[in-house]
């Protein structure tokens, strides 16, 4: 991709909702969308509990934005983070956003900068974040999930199905199967697969990485309900129950 090519993404932290330990798988997935311009992290970072996300500021160029605790009980830090997005979205040079947080009250605002037609990552942890916040993002991912795959050893043997299949349940098949259904189907039964990963994702916040997995491929081979087909270069899938 060529630089002119690339488009301006802002990655926006809620230092206090989320672990300092996402940050390198999180601007591995920042990738898909284009250059991480802008990150800023938002806090109180005189607070001990914060100290980890001081130490690595400059390491990957983020931008602290030290926000003080003038009144008990009032979040400063969800205040600064919104109007910083709200500006950067009247600006017109941003195109896409990602938001590290399990807090359900920037749902307003990933409501409103998608109603702009922007990209918005959403990356917290999926026990501790409301559902409310993880449909409202174009996708949501689970940070523990994306920390646990990036520390996996790269030569262990490849995994016949079992990791992450604790998160494959009755839901998850359901939404992969109303999207085969409403994808193009052959004489056979078999839709491509990209097109039942894309219609899936537009319904929910729908991504692979939540369950363990890398590829899609990866994740219809662990599920006993469907099929899948290699044609040339492309990947096939049908349910079969």
């Amino acid at each position: 991709m060529a630089d002119k090519d690339l488009k301006n993404i802002a990655l926006l932290i809620d230092a206090d909702n989320t672990t300092p330990k996402g940050i390198d798988p999180v601007l591995t997935v920042m990738a898909e969308l284009g250059q991480v311009n802008i990150k800023r992290a938002y806090g109180n970072f005189a607070k001990n509990n914060l100290s980890k996300w001081g130490e690595i500021t400059h390491k990957y160029g983020i931008q602290p934005q030290q926000q003080f605790d003038l009144t008990a009980g009032k979040n400063a830090t969800d205040m600064a983070m919104t109007i910083d997005a709200i500006d950067l979205l009247y600006q017109g040079k941003v195109d896409g956003f990602g938001i590290m947080s399990s807090d359900s009250d920037f749902t307003p605002l990933v409501t409103r900068l998608r109603q702009d037609g922007l990209v918005v990552y959403g990356f917290g942890s999926t026990s501790k974040t409301p559902a409310a916040f993880k449909s409202a993002c174009t996708r949501f991912i689970d940070i523990d999930a994306l920390i646990k795959g990036a520390s996996d050893e790269p030569d262990a043997p490849k995994s016949s199905g079992a990791k992450g299949k604790a998160g494959i349940d009755d839901e998850l098949v359901e939404l992969l199967g109303t999207a085969w259904k409403a994808a193009h189907r052959d004489d056979d039964g078999f839709a491509q697969m990209g097109e039942v990963g894309q219609i899936a994702g537009n319904r929910s916040s729908f991504d692979v990485r939540n369950y363990g997995f890398k590829r899609l491929s990866d994740l219809f081979e662990a599920i006993e309900q469907f099929k899948i087909e290699r044609r040339d270069n492309t990947m096939w899938v049908k349910r079969l129950r």
